[in-house]
């Protein structure tokens, strides 16, 4: 897979790793679904590090998912917005009690249709995930890159911000913004976010449909597992 041009990238073949190879292979294993959770009560049990997948309804999160990890139905597509409203496990590498890595699909925000009731339930099931696991490396937020960050988008930041919860932004739809664009989206992205506390400084452009930035955002959560240590604590991750 080529790397992505964009000069807001992520660098994540630096400091003489081949994080593209690691993360290729890592995302070769076998992925499946593992938990669901419609409240805090309800979460698996504390086990592998975990990475979430946050994004406004239609963003294209399931088809991330599922170019992510070379799968064609692990996250179920729809045309009905806010069709997910649990968060729900999947485990890379092995089942719920022993796995490399957790993949966490969280329920889209931001569908205007959604009953005021039914919004606050999952924000308040967002809130309580994010600041209490412990083994949450880092939260995903998938912006459409023909639009940037819209005002229900940056009410999600700032929810992140409020539970310092580490997150980065990855933008979808690649294929759908003329290349003269996709360095000046993303720029504009990684000034907006500059000075919030808990935002990754580098976003990663990605389409699904084409597998462009595919490799980048493997390779950045495989650097992410080595600084956490776990390439060290889990061998089979590498």
């Amino acid at each position: 897979m080529e790397k992505t041009g964009s000069a807001a990238s992520a660098d994540a073949s630096g400091d003489g790793a081949d994080f593209f190879e690691t993360g290729r292979k890592l995302f070769a294993k076998e992925c499946g679904f593992i938990w669901a959770a419609a409240d805090a009560a309800h979460l698996p049990p504390p086990g592998a590090p975990e990475i979430a997948f946050a994004g406004r309804s239609n963003v294209g999160k399931s088809s991330l998912l599922n170019a992510l990890t070379n799968r064609k139905t692990l996250a179920r597509t729809s045309n009905t917005p806010g069709r997910t409203r649990e968060l729900n496990f999947f485990a890379l590498g092995g089942d719920v009690d022993a796995c490399d890595l957790r993949l966490v699909d969280m329920p889209g925000y931001g569908y205007a249709a959604a009953s005021k009731q039914k919004i606050a339930s999952w924000s308040g099931l967002m809130q309580d995930f994010l600041r209490g696991r412990a083994r949450l490396l880092r939260v995903f937020v998938l912006i459409d890159g023909r639009h940037g960050l819209k005002p229900v988008d940056l009410e999600m930041l700032d929810l992140l911000d409020r539970c310092a919860a580490s997150y980065q932004i990855v933008l979808t739809k690649r294929d759908e913004v003329k290349a003269a664009e996709q360095d000046v989206r993303a720029a504009s992205v990684v000034a907006a976010i500059a000075k919030r506390p808990a935002a990754f400084p580098q976003v990663i452009f990605t389409s699904a449909l084409t597998g462009e930035g595919i490799a980048d955002l493997r390779a950045a959560i495989a650097r992410l597992l080595a600084e956490a240590g776990y390439g060290r604590a889990a061998p089979g991750i590498f």
